[in-house]
């Protein structure tokens, strides 16, 4: 009983943790007055103040980053945490959110292409069709339906946002070798930390100080939810999930956030969602659900 009720406990997690992701392209979009260098400081610092408490709470210390992995872990801050939020927030200045969100989640079927040719890992038919999938309903989602005027289509705020999906797949790729010697909440925790110093300077290059004295209350509410909401308690339990339920089970979740997105968007934002944007959720949905389809084991002879 105690363990059907703990498994329970993880999907509810899981699910949460889908909504607050869906929720941080609602408070990026509010956050659109602010910089994106400022806020996307702002959202960090939260975030490295809540994850040190969990981290000192759960192994007592933050250990200490070995020589070996200064170079992978800034990596990790320099796309995860640096590039990744930049592109994000300057793109939802001008793009909804459902919009986003659907671009965005069409980062497994990327990082999938990529451990093909960098790590060798294997591709098959099934993956293939979900890698085309996804991509075709991102092209849907940017060209707002009309795909041979895909280019036309496009904004600055779309390559941004397209910006997001290189720089989380790069970070993604990286991780995978990095977690292998720091556990996930030390390997979160200092990139966190070293992104939030490469921040600093650029924020405070393009005008922090003024837009801290210029900050509304929805400002400072949507950077903390970025922070403790959507960086700190989500990746702490979605990495309980994964421990919990395993990889690709926990992954499948992740389907979930640009449904989350849109609907908020709709409801909150009153975003309009039209048939592209709906035939490229199906799309994008579909191939992410067929690039992390678990292979079908065959029966013992």
């Amino acid at each position: 009983m105690q363990t059907e009720q703990g498994k329970a406990l993880i999907y509810l997690k899981l699910v949460a943790t889908m909504t607050l992701w869906g929720g941080t392209f609602i408070a990026g979009r509010l956050l659109a007055d602010m910089g994106a260098t400022s806020g996307a400081l702002l959202r960090f610092v939260a975030a490295t103040a809540f994850l040190l408490a969990v981290t000192l709470r759960k192994e007592g210390r933050l250990a200490p980053l070995p020589r070996s992995q200064w170079g992978k872990v800034t990596f990790l801050a320099f796309t995860g945490v640096f590039l990744y939020n930049i592109c994000f927030l300057y793109g939802l200045q001008t793009v909804p959110a459902g919009r986003a969100s659907l671009i965005i989640a069409s980062i497994p079927a990327i990082i999938a292409v990529a451990s093909a040719l960098l790590f060798k890992e294997r591709l098959t038919a099934l993956k293939v069709l979900g890698v085309a999938l996804s991509i075709i309903g991102a092209m849907t989602v940017i060209s707002r339906g009309d795909l041979l005027m895909v280019f036309d289509h496009a904004s600055l705020g779309d390559l941004f946002i397209l910006g997001c999906v290189g720089s989380w797949a790069a970070y993604s790729l990286m991780g995978k070798q990095v977690m292998g010697e720091l556990s996930p909440l030390a390997a979160v925790t200092w990139s966190c930390i070293l992104g939030t110093i490469m921040l600093l300077p650029v924020a405070l290059g393009t005008g922090l100080a003024g837009e801290l004295a210029q900050a509304t209350p929805v400002d400072w509410l949507s950077c903390v939810y970025l922070g403790v909401c959507g960086t700190g308690l989500g990746f702490t339990w979605y990495y309980q999930g994964i421990q919990r339920l395993g990889a690709a089970r926990a992954g499948v979740f992740i389907n979930l956030v640009p449904v989350n997105a849109v609907t908020m968007g709709c409801l909150l934002l009153g975003e309009p969602v039209g048939l592209s944007l709906l035939a490229g959720a199906a799309l994008i949905i579909t191939g992410v659900y067929l690039v992390n389809k678990p292979p079908r084991l065959r029966p013992a002879a």
